[in-house]
């Protein structure tokens, strides 16, 4: 392989969705192994020479704190390396939801991370539907923000719902619900929620007309399914013919899959970003490796990502 051409590697929390980006991008995956050591810590080694290439290290990370460690060595390591580009392909860009100080004496979670990737050597960022856009300004390298619409829309599109509304189950996803409704020429509802802490809703109304409509509400994240459970229940309350969702990263943690087992959505579709724990009838998952493939290909060759965007 020339320096002229690209290399990829994984981190392992995300081998599966690198592989099927390296098999639509046309290489293999780049040879990485790891040292594990007793009390838990790990060093990768790059077993092949990457000096003066473009390399992509694919890796979400969502906790545990690991998935990030892992990426910030494997940073590291291509640095040391004498690689010439290092891009940090990141779906799913955890710690995210720290992107402000919301109360006095919190951290700002994001900024940190940012700024410990390009410590580390990231001369650029790929990633998906980030939960605050305001989160690339915390890099001083450039990020291709890219937008899981491009992938839901033409999905949305092939269900023909007659009376079809998209949903935002919050306030905060107000602007994503909007942009779908563009393209998707549809009505629009929100929800407006009150929390008593991180997790636990006390309160939730609807703004919008919801009887007899087919709801898709749209999100970035799903975690405990709290909110878009509930979000769905009470569209059913009010009228509604049907309910489905959509949701760029799965991180379905607690209860989460009986939660969406047990309401009154008949249909989640989400994205590989973060590997599923498990299955569920109600789940499909819609692969996002050919967006960053795309991506991927048409950075290393200098050319425009506009056309890999919708939303």
């Amino acid at each position: 392989m020339s320096n002229s051409e690209a290399k990829i590697f994984t981190c392992r929390q995300s081998k599966t969705l690198a592989e099927k980006i390296a098999v639509a991008y046309g290489v293999s995956l780049g040879n990485v192994i790891f040292t594990e050591f007793k009390d838990g810590e790990f060093q990768p080694s790059f077993e092949e020479s990457i000096r003066g290439m473009r390399i992509f290290i694919i890796g979400s990370t969502f906790p545990s704190s690991d998935n990030l460690m892992e990426m910030l060595l494997m940073i590291d390591a291509a640095k040391r390396a004498s690689a010439r580009h290092i891009t940090a392909v990141i779906p799913y860009f955890g710690w995210a939801r720290q992107d402000r100080k919301d109360k006095p004496r919190v951290p700002i979670g994001a900024k940190l991370t940012a700024k410990l990737l390009e410590t580390a050597g990231a001369t650029r960022i790929i990633t998906m539907d980030l939960h605050a856009d305001q989160i690339q300004g915390f890099f001083e390298k450039p990020v291709d923000h890219l937008f899981a619409s491009s992938i839901f829309v033409p999905h949305i599109k092939k269900m023909n719902l007659k009376n079809l509304t998209i949903g935002s189950p919050d306030m905060g996803g107000a602007k994503r619900a909007y942009a779908y409704s563009n393209f998707l020429q549809s009505d629009v509802l929100i929800c407006y929620k009150q929390r008593k802490k991180a997790n636990v809703i006390s309160h939730m109304e609807l703004i919008g007309n919801v009887e007899g409509k087919d709801i898709v509400f749209v999100d970035d994240m799903i975690d405990t399914a709290g909110t878009i459970t509930k979000a769905a229940d009470l569209v059913m309350e009010r009228g509604a013919n049907s309910v489905r969702a959509v949701c760029s990263h799965p991180l379905l943690s607690g209860d989460a899959y009986e939660r969406i087992e047990n309401s009154k959505i008949e249909q989640l579709i989400t994205t590989d970003s973060i590997p599923s724990k498990k299955e569920s009838k109600k789940i499909d998952i819609v692969s996002c490796a050919e967006l960053f493939a795309s991506t991927m290909k048409k950075v290393h060759q200098n050319q425009s990502i506009s056309s890999n965007f919708i939303v």
